[in-house]
């Protein structure tokens, strides 16, 4: 049974695999909109970081996302209002020569991404990526200052990390989910039903003191580099943070980081943990 309620400390003695199955971790905040900041910006902070960041995109703008509680998460009254924008609804993003390191930036979210492309590179662990985030927002931040821009006003905190369960080990099809997942079960009431062909399976669960929640979801897909379909475990821990300060922004994702590693060793099973190779929590 899953209680993530009840641990003591997210972060102290964390589970640790030396061959997990992540292949992309996201550190990202969402604040409310920079005014001001326009599509002239994308490019001038282009500049600023094009030589670690040579290639860029344009992709479509990312929606709000917050964890509300109570009189917060009440329904609110629609109301509609018409003004002239100051940023285009775009969202920028920023990749290095290896394409493993993404920034994304539009004029309400800061996010980097780490992923696996080949398939081959090593996952570099959470110690190597926060000081990655912390380096680039810092630098971010001055951009701002320079521009005589505002610093932003931070609403929430998202960590995220994404999983591909291969259908090899333990694991060979898609009926074989409840040897990966701890809190699946395929047994049915009667004798009717086939060996599922699909599954998919989402999870919510409110973090210690609502400082956020952990959302957990499997479901299978179409690998991109390989055309392999595996099962997605995606855990998602997201929240506001004390104040938009850096040393509070990076203490949440010490807590966003600590609630995913454990719950994921919650939610998957001891014979997934031998086959990742769990080695002695840190």
């Amino acid at each position: 049974m899953i209680q993530l309620g009840r641990m003591e400390s997210p972060l102290s003695g964390l589970p640790d695999f030396e061959n997990p199955p992540v292949v992309e971790t996201v550190l990202g905040v969402q604040f409310t909109a920079v005014k001001g900041f326009t599509l002239l910006h994308y490019g001038l902070y282009w500049e600023k970081i094009r030589g670690q960041y040579p290639n860029a995109q344009i992709v479509p703008p990312l929606g709000s996302a917050s964890e509300e509680f109570g009189a917060e998460a009440k329904p609110r009254a629609i109301q509609f209002s018409m003004e002239i924008a100051d940023a285009p609804e775009v969202r920028c993003w920023f990749i290095d020569d290896s394409q493993n390191h993404l920034f994304q930036v539009q004029n309400d979210r800061f996010i980097h991404n780490w992923r696996k492309v080949t398939g081959d590179e090593k996952y570099p662990h959470y110690e190597h990526i926060r000081p990655k985030f912390k380096e680039e927002w810092v630098g971010f931040c001055e951009f701002l200052d320079k521009q005589k821009l505002s610093r932003p006003d931070i609403n929430q905190c998202e960590v995220t990390y994404v999983n591909h369960i291969e259908l090899e080990g333990p694991v060979k099809t898609f009926s074989d989910l409840p040897k990966a997942i701890s809190g699946w079960s395929d047994a049915s009431s009667g004798r009717f039903l086939p060996n599922p062909e699909k599954v998919t399976f989402k999870a919510a669960y409110v973090m210690s003191e609502k400082k956020g929640r952990l959302h957990i979801t499997v479901q299978p897909v179409i690998r991109s580099r390989d055309g392999k379909e595996v099962f997605q475990l995606n855990l998602t821990a997201r929240g506001k943070p004390a104040s938009s300060q850096l040393n509070d922004v990076l203490e949440w994702f010490d807590l966003g980081r600590g609630w995913i590693v454990r719950g994921f060793t919650d939610f998957t099973t001891p014979e997934m943990h031998t086959f990742w190779r769990r080695t002695h929590d840190r």
